[in-house]
């Protein structure tokens, strides 16, 4: 057979199970994401159908995925809304980093990954799903809820986080020195600074730039502009998403608006495809071994999530049915997580189990987190009325 008949083929049915995956998550009302990255561990080196022949495709379009997954979640936000969400819940975000952060980064030292694995895993267990959690929150209509806007807040934190770690990261996999490192944080901190002073002040010009009435004309000088910032950020030792999360923040107002709903086929396509390329170079026969640390680390994060959501949230006065929803609403892992796992598989610098328990920990999170947000309140409230009956005289 002809190697590009044989691509078509493979790369077809691929997508056609992609689509068949998340119609069946849509029908069960979880994240499509465990099951994308099933299907990968299913068509990877060790899976039930190895599929060889279309790497060259699915290598640049992961990376694609990556930067509009990124550039979305930046258009989320202002830059405004940055400055006024970082302002809110520095406190809370502090909290965050130190009681999940610290829980990946002990099972990597543990398994004897040294410092390079602790920071990886630490940034794993970390970060909470922003597209889970947005999903939810609308799919359970809490986005008017008094606690969402704390939920919100703290997300806008660790994404400033991301910013800050990814270029740190990098350098770190990337084994430069540590005065390299210094480096690399200086300019990431510098271009940070410079992007949000221009979104604040010039934010309707960079949208002027790619904005257009003609929705073609739109989409190429969007995904254009995207992948070039994205390319020169990687240049400059930050993270290319960093840089697509920092061009989404610039574009603000209706052009953001029209942007996320030209970009958001793309993403969706892009973003499955990078999903599926991470669980193709896991190893199927590497996740039972590592399997009861993600397990042991799925059940403390939640704990450490809801923690941090009703910590945040007691902090603004909400009542407690509300500080246990915002603590349920971040446990979800996803995204992120795989991204920070990927960048450190694709440089060889941590072992090829942490692969593994990184996706057996976004398995289990990516369904829990969904799960736990729809079943806190119902439980909340039964235990609540089994308190207010036990304290009712005689």
């Amino acid at each position: 057979m002809p190697h590009t008949a044989l691509e078509l083929i493979e790369l077809g049915a691929v997508f056609f199970v992609l689509g068949v995956l998340g119609r069946l998550a849509g029908k069960i009302g979880m994240s499509p994401i465990p099951l994308y990255l099933l299907g990968g561990l299913c068509f990877g080196q060790g899976g039930l159908i190895p599929l060889t022949g279309i790497d060259g495709f699915t290598s640049i379009a992961s990376e694609i995925g990556v930067v509009l997954l990124l550039l979305l979640l930046g258009l989320e936000y202002s830059a405004a809304e940055l400055v006024t969400g970082l302002k809110r819940s520095w406190t809370a975000g502090v909290v965050d980093i130190v009681l999940n952060a610290a829980p990946g980064a002990a099972v990597a030292l543990l398994l004897g990954w040294g410092p390079v694995g602790a920071l990886v895993m630490g940034g794993i267990t970390y970060i909470s799903s922003s597209g889970i959690i947005a999903k939810v929150l609308g799919d359970l209509g809490r986005l008017g809820n008094r606690e969402t806007p704390v939920v919100l807040s703290v997300l806008v934190f660790e994404d400033l986080v991301m910013a800050l770690y990814l270029p740190i990261l990098t350098a770190v996999l990337g084994g430069v020195s540590f005065l390299g490192g210094l480096q690399a944080v200086g300019i990431s901190l510098g271009v940070i600074t410079v992007v949000l002073v221009i979104a604040l002040r010039y934010g309707r010009y960079v949208s002027a730039i790619v904005d257009s009435e003609d929705r073609e004309v739109f989409l190429l000088k969007l995904l254009g502009t995207a992948l070039l910032v994205a390319g020169v950020a990687s240049a400059m030792q930050v993270s290319a998403a960093v840089g697509a999360f920092l061009l989404g923040i610039a574009i603000s107002g209706s052009t953001a608006h029209n942007a996320t709903r030209v970009l958001e086929p793309l993403r969706d396509l892009f973003a499955a495809i990078f999903f599926v390329v991470f669980g193709l170079n896991t190893d199927p026969a590497a996740i039972p071994p590592v399997l009861g640390a993600a397990v042991a680390l799925a059940v403390v994060t939640t704990f450490t999530k809801i923690g941090t959501g009703w910590w945040a949230a007691r902090r603004q006065g909400i009542g407690k049915l509300g500080r246990a929803r915002a603590g349920a609403a971040l446990v979800a892992r996803g995204e992120f997580s795989i991204i920070i796992a990927g960048l450190a598989v694709s440089a060889g610098a941590v072992e090829g189990r942490l692969a593994a328990l990184a996706t057996a920990y976004v398995l289990l999170m990516a369904v829990l987190g969904p799960i736990a947000a729809r079943v806190v309140e119902p439980v909340a409230r039964s235990v609540q009325n089994r308190l207010l009956v036990n304290a009712a005289p005689g």
